[in-house]
């Protein structure tokens, strides 16, 4: 007998499968397509906090979940024997001039707070190592909050902990109990169809990876981009954000941009080879929150979507909340995250 049955093995999907699994919950999972076949598999993977100001539902829920994400996924790991590729080594930013430097310290007092002790943000002046960003102030901003992990490795080793409870992903099958729909922007199709309102779409993203091995380094956060020294010897360097597009997964010279910006940012990776260029789409819901909930006229059916560019730091506590909701019927979803708020 199956408990809960998952449509779709991107992050959400796989996340809270694992969540529903080691409460006990007899799980299947279903995609057509795969693991981690759409912006799932992408290769950047910042886990970045939201600026420590002007604090929100979305924000604290965050930063729970990126506090919750090392013991979630070591607890991974060990269970699949598959690296995730998660490092919380913090983050680096430039800092541009004098007024950019008042609001980092302003920002460095509120941290205190709105963190809880738990991560730092403060202004450090630049080191002299070949890891860092151009700072025209002459000092950075760092935050110990910041961590990364490589998308795909994620969703490999969370399959391989779910095959090792026994679960695997299948490409068809029947509903069975209660069904969560983590199927990405082809859910929001599915939601958008015979609305007044579309309740979410996709925004392509594209994104390069480099021969640099500065694995145990921060990450930095320069030139508009994200760069992320994966643990295995490479640079992550994202991504666009493009509303508009024809070919959702090729990339053009909006990506030869993106990598003009980090080399110019990043002295260190003015020569170093791209090895692979990546696209995708990325599923965004229109309160630009996660969309968490029972579907709107559909009993015994529940969404997990619009992770966009904080689905893998919101995963840990996204997986926790929705595991409440499908096997205790508990629900925690925080204001702005739930399905109603984008109708």
């Amino acid at each position: 007998m199956t408990d809960i049955t998952i449509r779709g093995a991107g992050i959400f999907g796989l996340s809270i499968a694992w969540a529903c699994v080691q409460r006990g919950a007899r799980v299947q999972i279903i995609d057509p397509n795969g693991p981690a076949a759409g912006s799932s598999g992408g290769i950047v993977g910042a886990l970045a906090p939201h600026v420590p100001e002007n604090w929100n539902p979305k924000k604290a829920f965050q930063l729970e979940s990126l506090l919750m994400a090392e013991g979630f996924w070591r607890g991974v790991e060990q269970a699949g024997g598959k690296p995730s590729g998660y490092a919380r080594t913090g983050r680096l930013q430039p800092i541009a001039d004098t007024a950019a430097r008042a609001l980092a310290q302003r920002r460095t007092e509120s941290a205190k707070d709105l963190w809880q002790h738990n991560a730092t943000w403060e202004i450090i002046p630049a080191p002299d190592t070949p890891w860092q960003p151009n700072s025209p102030d002459g000092h950075l901003i760092r935050d110990t909050l910041s961590a990364h992990l490589h998308p795909r490795q994620a969703c490999e080793a969370l399959v391989a902990a779910l095959h090792n409870h026994g679960v695997q992903v299948q490409q068809e099958g029947d509903d069975k109990g209660r069904v969560l729909w983590a199927t990405g922007v082809a859910g929001l199709e599915a939601l958008n169809i015979g609305r007044t309102r579309i309740m979410g779409n996709g925004v392509k993203g594209q994104a390069a990876l480099l021969r640099y091995d500065a694995a145990g380094a921060p990450q930095l956060f320069a030139g508009g981009v994200h760069v992320i020294p994966h643990l295995d010897g490479t640079i992550a360097i994202g991504s666009t954000s493009e509303r508009d597009y024809e070919a959702p997964t090729s990339t053009d010279a909006q990506l030869d941009d993106v990598i003009a910006a980090a080399r110019a940012a990043v002295p260190a990776l003015k020569d170093a080879p791209v090895i692979a260029r990546w696209a995708g789409v990325r599923p965004r819901a229109r309160s630009r929150a996660p969309m968490l909930g029972a579907w709107p006229d559909r009993d015994g059916h529940f969404i997990a979507n619009g992770g966009f560019k904080i689905g893998f730091g919101m995963a840990p506590k996204i997986a926790q909340v929705m595991a409440d909701v499908l096997l205790e019927n508990k629900d925690t979803i925080p204001d702005g995250f739930r399905v109603e708020d984008n109708l």
